[in-house]
């Protein structure tokens, strides 16, 4: 019988941390009987605990502080005392968290042995967490132990070889590979080894287990972050033969949008062309000024069948991965550069959703269609904004009036309505690795931000929110793109960290991307506005996708879907078909058997798949820099601190865009403090803080680990020292930069 009472501290912590669903002061409430008087003071309990670091709020629901999704991507560390597998998982904040905690991972009787994993997997797991102790059921086995270390041989005149790890973390830890051991191995190769034998004193023994090609090639330096990260890059003959058997779609099952003249505006060096777009006036009297906006996008859900070779291979893949030099594609090129690439003046199959725009940009309505599309013109973000500028060329001067500026005019209506709602305005410039025909660089430029890269951007996320509000109405799951407000931890080092630049970030009330977008206006033009923009966006979550909507924090979107990109993204497959079910526009759209415990299963391995993807992505471009970099070892250059931690200071050059180390020991001649929290090395003359611009010299590049180290020559615009009064509370580790001299110890804590 519910009794008419106020939970105690520790009914509330455990009835949040039992309770599987939704978890709020509702919830609370109901299960306490407690009166709707009492819920102001259940509020405030939970207030409290918020504050107490004992509780949290993460997707828009309560937590016990720590807690584990109830799917979540873990690697398996070892075993108990009873030889039961134990897993931890891959993404944990400790800083804010603290330990992360153990899975103990419970394995079916009859689970064949290809399905339990071992110490050194990465796998998906279903967790859950009974009698004080979490256990994980095995969903998906994700990568298998990596037995083997990466690296380029180097031959030697007697024979044998040495292997030069890729890896970071072993730099400088060489290994020496016996001339009967090398596997055929040649020069350059990238291969992989066995550790043969590990010895306390010298070089430890490798024997090459598998050549992965040569690192003399232009592709050399992509191929090592395919191997190293484990990506799917060839495809089966089940899945080619299944591409090559599919034919171009016709008007059959479609409505016939030939007539409608959409374009597609894409970068220049564009393989495949997904999304094409076009707006007109709207003639409807009720809709003055306002527009009709169409955004058709390639229907691979034609292509691509539930449970086909092909879908086995995009789901394993979860996403392209673009590289300087080549694109490791989801899908084969019979799909992605031919039947779905929206080329000009060829028939085409489409998903599209026409959407009403009221004069102030705001969508009025929306309807999906399943098309066959012709597009008139493919542009360049470029072409398409100079033509509107008044200096069109042969391919866009006959469509500038018909077309471009009806998309323009559509675009600035929305560009109002996008501004009203305030998403998350950081300036952080993007830089692109530009290559020789040789494969190596040429030069690293900070492409223009143009007014047609926003256009196409407002419109796929008008085209994103569609999609997910059509699913939503009709109770299809689909698979969100979410990104959580950021933490109560980060926020209060944000906070503190504003505090010593007199900023203020306000506590209590709604959160909202506004608070931070006017934090970088105070800031705009201002010596540290490159600082705060870097503090701003790692304070932030990071997106993901999930079955489970908690909206979209940094485009301030309570329903966000991605729709826009299926060539190249699983999850817009998924939502592909969810809108096919949902519209019911065709027999192929998704199963019905598909819920949202299997729809978590793929949001949690394509979020890790996209993860993969980043990290790969990054490593290649720090290779092909130190590559760059490699024969100017002494040369000095400009750039600014883009990290700091207890190693010393992260700096990345204005030239290139590279990411460098100044070890602590090479920043100065005194003691310096690693202060945490306002992201500094804080010394009795000097005071390094991200976002510094400073001067360094290159002392060492290592191309096939990516790695550079530096040396501070100077830093022209210092950061302060924190104002007295305005010091963290946590003063960090104190470091001696001399090459020689004292031991390092640790600081108090007060």
């Amino acid at each position: 019988m519910k009794r008419r009472s106020l939970p105690s501290r520790d009914e509330l912590l455990s009835f949040i941390r039992e309770r599987s669903g939704k978890v709020g002061a509702r919830e609370i409430a109901r299960a306490f009987g407690a009166k709707n008087a009492d819920r102001a003071a259940i509020n405030r309990m939970l207030r409290e605990l918020a504050d107490n670091g004992e509780i949290e709020r993460r997707r828009k629901r309560l937590h016990h502080t720590g807690a584990l999704p109830p799917v979540v991507l873990a690697d398996i560390t070892g075993r108990d005392r009873d030889g039961e597998l134990l897993a931890r998982p891959t993404e944990w904040d400790e800083d804010a968290h603290g330990a992360p905690p153990i899975i103990r991972l419970v394995i079916p009787r009859r689970a064949r042995p290809g399905e339990i994993g071992g110490v050194g997997d990465r796998a998906l797991l279903r967790v859950e967490r009974r009698d004080d102790e979490t256990t994980g059921r095995i969903i998906k086995l994700i990568d298998r132990a990596k037995q083997r270390i990466l690296g380029i041989f180097r031959s030697l005149p007697n024979g044998a070889a040495r292997l030069v790890p890729i890896d970071k973390k072993q730099l400088g830890r060489e290994l020496t590979i016996a001339a009967d051991r090398t596997g055929g191995a040649v020069d350059g190769d990238l291969v992989a080894v066995e550790v043969a034998t590990h010895v306390r004193h010298g070089l430890a023994a490798a024997t090459v287990v598998e050549r992965l090609g040569s690192l003399k090639t232009e592709r050399a330096v992509s191929l090592i972050a395919i191997h190293a990260h484990g990506i799917p890059h060839a495809f089966t003959r089940a899945v080619i033969a299944e591409a090559d058997a599919a034919r171009p779609a016709t008007t059959e099952g479609r409505e016939d949008w030939r007539a409608i003249p959409l374009v597609t505006i894409d970068p220049p060096d564009a393989k495949d062309h997904d999304d094409a777009v076009h707006a007109a006036p709207d003639s409807d009297p009720r809709n003055a000024g306002g527009h009709i906006v169409s955004v058709a996008i390639a229907d691979v859900a034609h292509y691509v069948r539930p449970g086909s070779a092909l879908d086995r291979a995009a789901a394993e893949r979860g996403n392209s991965v673009y590289f300087p030099d080549r694109v490791v594609p989801m899908l084969p090129e019979r799909i992605s550069n031919d039947l779905c690439s929206l080329r000009p003046h060829e028939d085409r199959a489409a998903l599209a959703v026409r959407m009403v725009i009221d004069a102030d940009g705001r969508k009025r309505s929306h309807t999906f269609h399943r098309v066959l599309i012709h597009s008139a013109a493919r542009l360049t973000y470029e072409q398409a904004q100079l033509a509107v500028s008044g200096r069109p060329d042969e391919i866009t001067e006959p469509i500038t009036a018909t077309i471009l500026e009806p998309l323009y005019a559509a675009y600035r209506a929305v560009r109002r309505a996008r501004d009203e709602r305030g998403p998350l305005d950081l300036d952080l410039p993007e830089r692109k690795i530009l290559l020789k025909s040789d494969g190596t660089v040429d030069r690293v430029v900070m492409p223009q931000r143009l007014e047609a890269h926003r256009l196409i951007e407002e419109f796929m996320i008008l085209a994103n929110v569609a999609a997910a509000e059509t699913c939503e109405r009709v109770r299809v799951p689909l698979i969100y793109r979410v990104h959580d407000e950021p933490s109560p931890e980060k926020l209060n080092a944000l906070r503190e960290f504003l505090g010593t630049l007199d900023i203020s970030l306000p506590k209590g009330g709604a959160l909202r991307p506004d608070a931070f977008n006017r934090i970088l206006e105070r800031v705009k033009d201002r010596d540290v506005e490159r600082l705060v923009n870097e503090v701003v966006l790692r304070s932030q979550a990071q997106a993901e996708y999930s079955p489970d909507n908690f909206g979209h924090f940094g485009l301030n979107l309570r329903r966000y879907a991605h729709f826009t990109s299926p060539i190249r993204r699983y999850a817009d497959l998924i939502v592909h078909r969810a809108l096919i079910r949902a519209v019911k526009l065709g027999s192929d759209g998704l199963p019905e058997g598909a819920d949202v415990a299997s729809l978590a299963e793929i949001a949690a391995n394509i979020s890790a798949t996209e993860r993969r993807a980043m990290k790969a992505e990054r490593e290649t471009a720090d290779r092909l820099i130190a590559h760059f970099l490699a024969d100017r070892v002494g040369a000095t250059f400009d750039g600014h601190i883009s990290g700091v931690t207890r190693a010393g200071l992260f700096v990345e050059l204005d030239e290139t865009g590279a990411d460098g180390l100044i070890p602590a020991r090479n920043i100065g001649d005194e003691y310096f403090r690693y202060n945490e929290a306002s992201h500094a090395f804080v010394g009795r003359s000097a005071t390094y803080r991200l976002g510094d611009l400073v001067t360094v010299e290159l002392v060492e590049a290592a191309p096939v680990a990516g790695a550079l180290r530096f040396r501070m020559i100077r830093q022209p615009h210092a950061g302060q020292t924190p104002r007295p009064g305005h010091e963290p509370r946590q003063q960090g580790k104190i470091v001696r930069t001399e090459r020689h001299g004292h031991r390092r110890r640790r600081g108090k804590r007060s």
